[in-house]
């Protein structure tokens, strides 16, 4: 071989070397999740983070766990400094529609629709991906998507004289009652945070105003000071009278209500899927009240134009930063996979939303609501993620300001549509 051939073909080799050495240059992907309690919760996800860098030794997943009021704020500061981690805990809605419109995501479309769109496909729970589209871009996906609905002690129900779960808001109020008139406190709620006591008035403004109503109030064809959003918060100002909270809610947080029904103090809360887990985690023994806890669905307003099935709920996604490199959406990928989705069902309780893992929900209280979710007529997200950061912190308030006895319902609603007017 001559000089020049062989000059030639060591520098294809060390070309061939450069290109290998940079396909597996050392990345690393910094991803914030608020999955803290119970204790095996974050030991899971380190696990599923593990197994992806053993199949990727070139990757470091950073994980910062955090709760969920203090993940809020810490992300708000990055946001504002331009510096998103490239893999962060999303509920999708308006909140990343902001982040997006702000250019501080990474839109993934490319990832999600090669192949013939295989993994865009695999998601049964399209609302719930939907959520995580702006425009005509994806910039996240969801792992795991239910439905708001009542977590309810059998036992102190029978203790109480129970025998029919309540279908009408009118039949649920009476219930309330006989958990009172039996020296049971009824419902707990954790109102500092404001977020949980959010859930009920907006699931009264879905069953009074039902999807048109709120269509046209976020489309502003309508108004969020329409009579359904009012009379949402004269229904929940009903139950309010009655007095059915733990003592000294207003100033206590989820984890205080969680703890409350796990230690069996409270016969009920409102509240997502997650919720048994939590309860678990924050109850004195750790293991909640077993099998003494069941389920029901928001009842329905009579006269209301919504309908029983229509559905408050969301779930836990993941949001990609501007900067993001590859491997953050490959292990996004990963993430979101039909096997690993089962782990998250078999650990966490999770409900899936790829539909090859949802034969992996074998509790039944879990197969209710993924029927629920999955034969909702209408599916609203929580309006505190939904909506625009400064119509949802609205609602936040102006419901906190119900509870708490300084706001009547129609102020409620007009301290909102006043945001809505300038955000919307």
């Amino acid at each position: 071989m001559n000089a020049r051939k062989w000059l030639m073909l060591t520098l294809l080799i060390a070309l061939l070397s450069v290109s290998a050495a940079a396909a597996q240059e050392n990345v690393v992907v910094r991803w914030w999740h608020i999955t803290t309690t119970p204790a095996e919760f974050p030991v899971h996800m380190e696990q599923v983070a593990n197994d992806f860098m053993a199949a990727n030794p070139n990757v470091t997943i950073e994980i910062t766990s955090l709760e969920n009021e203090a993940f809020k704020e810490r992300l708000a500061t990055v946001m504002q400094a331009g510096d998103p981690p490239d893999l962060f805990q999303s509920w999708g809605g308006g909140v990343l529609w902001n982040y997006a419109s702000a250019g501080l995501l990474r839109d993934i479309t490319p990832e999600l629709t090669a192949d013939g769109g295989a993994w865009q496909n695999s998601f049964s729970a399209q609302a719930a991906l939907n959520l995580f589209k702006y425009q005509d871009g994806y910039y996240g996906a969801p792992w795991n998507f239910g439905a708001v609905g009542f977590w309810y002690n059998t036992e102190l129900f029978e203790q109480a004289g129970i025998t029919e779960l309540p279908a009408t808001w009118d039949e649920f109020l009476g219930v309330v009652q006989q958990l009172k008139d039996a020296g049971i406190t009824p419902i707990a709620l954790g109102q500092k945070d404001k977020w949980p006591g959010h859930f009920w008035w907006v699931y009264l403004a879905i069953r009074t105003g039902g999807q048109a109503t709120f269509e046209a109030a976020y489309t502003r064809q309508g108004s969020f000071a329409d009579a359904p959003f009012v009379q949402a918060g004269e229904l929940l100002n009903q139950l309010i009278a009655l007095e059915p909270f733990q003592e000294g809610f207003l100033g206590q947080t989820y984890g205080d209500e969680a703890a409350a029904v796990g230690n069996g103090t409270a016969a009920m809360e409102l509240m997502g899927q997650w919720a048994p887990g939590v309860q678990r985690g924050n109850s004195t023994s750790g293991e909640g009240i077993g099998d003494k806890l069941a389920w029901f669905p928001f009842p329905a307003v009579e006269g209301g134009l919504g309908t029983p099935s229509d559905v408050l709920g969301g779930g836990d996604g993941i949001a990609v930063g501007v900067n993001a490199p590859d491997a953050a959406i490959d292990f996004l990928k990963y993430f979101t996979s039909a096997e690993v989705q089962a782990t998250h069902v078999e650990v966490m309780g999770t409900l899936p939303t790829v539909a090859e893992a949802e034969a992996s929900v074998t509790d039944p209280l879990m197969q209710t609501i993924l029927g629920f979710r999955n034969n909702a007529s209408y599916y609203q997200s929580y309006y505190d993620q939904f909506l625009p950061p400064a119509v949802a912190q609205a609602v936040l308030d102006g419901v906190d300001g119900l509870f708490n006895g300084v706001l009547t319902p129609e102020d409620v609603a007009q301290s909102i549509e006043d945001v809505a007017s300038m955000e919307l």
